[in-house]
């Protein structure tokens, strides 16, 4: 495979990493008082990798490029992060990380998503579907979206497991074929 000699090199560089089909993950551990000699460090390592990519015919897209810094607020507060643009929040295979994994992008991301737009679209659509259609519709659309990572969402705040509570009891109303009558609206669904 073309991304051995990548992965090779990457190893080299003392860094961790997965490669997929079109994208590469670089994870680099540091404590708040190392930052800059391991700031030099990735950069170093991202010189090489750009010059392994351009004697192979391929191209570092630097507009794609993005550095996200993960630690608890106390931590991130110590370092001077003025020699690297930081991103707020990254997807990775899908899934919002943000910098100390409060999982809130991804939260906001399903409420507008699901919620508003695509439990929207089906109840729209419901009184002409029976409801093993509309309930693979809602499986396969937004249930299945819930369930991708859900391990991730384990010891969320209380108020986050809320808001992805609300979306499950409204796409379980819009399964129904008399959503208003068929499952009170404080009723809760697991499933």
């Amino acid at each position: 495979m073309y991304t051995t000699p990548l992965s090779i090199l990457v190893s080299s560089c003392s860094l961790n990493h997965h490669l997929y089909a079109d994208d590469t993950q670089l994870f680099l551990s540091f404590l708040p008082t190392h930052f800059d000699s391991s700031i030099d460090h990735l950069h170093n390592a991202l010189d090489q990798i750009s010059s392994w990519m351009t004697a192979n015919l391929l191209t570092l897209n630097s507009s794609k490029t993005e550095f996200l810094l993960i630690g608890l607020s106390k931590q991130l507060s110590k370092i001077n992060n003025s020699s690297l643009t930081t991103t707020h929040s990254a997807r990775n295979l899908g899934f919002i990380f943000d910098e100390h994994l409060t999982f809130s992008d991804q939260i906001s991301f399903y409420v507008s998503k699901f919620r508003y737009y695509h439990i929207h679209q089906l109840r729209c659509i419901r009184p002409y579907l029976d409801t093993k259609t509309a309930s693979t519709i809602a499986t396969s659309i937004v249930q299945s979206k819930l369930d991708y990572c859900n391990s991730l969402c384990h010891n969320l705040p209380k108020s986050q497991i809320t808001q992805l509570q609300q979306i499950q009891d409204s796409l379980a109303r819009a399964k129904l074929p008399n959503p208003v009558t068929s499952l009170p609206s404080f009723g809760l669904c697991t499933g």
